[in-house]
Formats: structure tokens, C-alpha cells, sequence
């Protein structure tokens, strides 16, 4: 066994985040608010009973998107070098995460900087940041020796994605660009270094 998924689980990734992008752009047209659940199904060309086997309510059907920043962050910073300090690791795999790497990616951005603006998406929003922080912690565990204090990888796993969340939410809410002072990785480096100054679990390697 590889753990690789299997050609269905991808097929239903892809049509979650297919729903999601529907979504989104709905979204940015309408506000969630005015949106229904009916328009995106029809939009994203299934039925109803299609959507709700995917989403519960309307608002979550956009959280594929808003997850997969987090999701390569946790990656990226999964597979970084083993001799690489945690913080150093972890501030290269927000940035690099955080970074557009083509028209589509920015696209993905542009939708999710109106997401973070509209107040109907809120808690979707925090149950996101709530998942990234869950898988950090057992991505951090997996990188800290034996015997290391679980205390001290909760607040690490905590800080660094409020972190995330924070340079976020504060570019969604201004007009900065993409790249450059102001942007998802600017902010992102910053509020990590901020953050993630006091833990004594930052300071070790590997």
C-alpha cells in the first residue's frame, strides 16, 4: 500500500474543489447571502442532491478553496529537511504556499480575498483554520523527538496558524497586491516571525 489515493478519491476532490471554485465566483458576483445552494448546483452543472452529498449548507461549499493554502502549507513543511530549525521550515512553507504559482493559483487567491470579506462565511472560515491547525499539530509531532511536551506543540501548531490566518484575514481587508509589501507572503512571514518569537519549540532542528 502507498497511500496514494485512489482514482475515485481524486475524481471527488476534484469535483469538490470544482464545486468550490462555482461557488466562489458566485459568491464574489452575489454574496453568499444571496446565493442558493440550487444556483451553484446548477452552475456547477449537477443536481441538488449532488451538492448536499458533498456540502451540508451552502457557505461550506467554498472551504475546499479556502483549505488549500493550508493544505500545502502542512506539506511543504511535512517534507522539508529534517536538519532544517522548525521555524525556518515553517516560515519557507507559509511563504512558498502563500506565493501564486500561476494565473490559476492567483485566480484561486483573488476569490478567496472576497470570501474573507463577506460575514456569511465566517465560520466556515475558522473551521478551515481550525483543520489546518489539527493536521499541523500531527505534522509537528512527527518532526519533534520522543518525549517532546505536547503542550508546547499545541501552541506552536496554534500560533503558526493563527499566523496565517492573521496576515490573511489583514491582506483580504486592504488592496495589496499579490506579491510584494502587503502580500499573503510578506504578511505571512512577518506575523510568523512575530508570532512564533517566544516558543522555545521554534528554536529546535529536525
Amino acid at each position: 500500500m502507498t497511500g496514494r489515493p485512489t482514482l475515485t478519491q481524486r475524481r471527488r476532490e476534484a469535483t469538490r474543489l470544482e464545486i468550490a471554485r462555482t461557488a466562489a465566483a458566485l459568491f464574489a458576483e452575489r454574496g453568499a447571502e444571496a446565493t442558493t445552494a440550487e444556483e451553484i448546483a446548477l452552475a456547477a452543472g449537477i443536481s441538488l442532491r449532488t451538492f448536499y452529498r458533498y456540502f451540508s449548507v451552502k457557505e461550506d461549499a467554498v472551504a475546499p478553496l479556502l483549505a488549500s493554502g493550508g493544505q500545502e502549507w502542512v506539506e511543504l513543511f511535512a517534507a522539508s529537511p529534517a536538519d532544517l530549525p522548525l521555524r525556518e521550515a515553517l516560515e519557507r512553507a507559509a511563504v512558498a504556499s502563500l506565493t501564486p504559482a500561476d494565473e490559476a493559483r492567483a485566480e484561486m487567491m483573488r476569490w478567496a480575498r472576497g470570501l474573507l470579506r463577506d460575514p456569511k462565511l465566517n465560520a466556515t472560515w475558522q473551521r478551515v483554520h481550525a483543520d489546518s491547525e489539527a493536521r499541523l499539530r500531527v505534522a509537528l509531532t512527527g518532526r519533534c523527538p520522543d518525549g517532546t511536551d505536547p503542550l508546547e506543540i499545541r501552541l506552536a501548531a496554534a500560533a503558526a496558524t493563527a499566523a496565517i490566518r492573521v496576515a490573511l484575514e489583514q491582506w483580504a481587508s486592504s488592496e495589496a497586491p499579490l506579491a510584494g509589501p502587503g502580500s499573503p507572503q510578506d504578511l505571512g512571514a512577518r506575523c510568523m516571525r512575530e508570532l512564533t518569537a517566544g516558543l522555545r519549540l521554534w528554536e529546535r532542528v529536525g
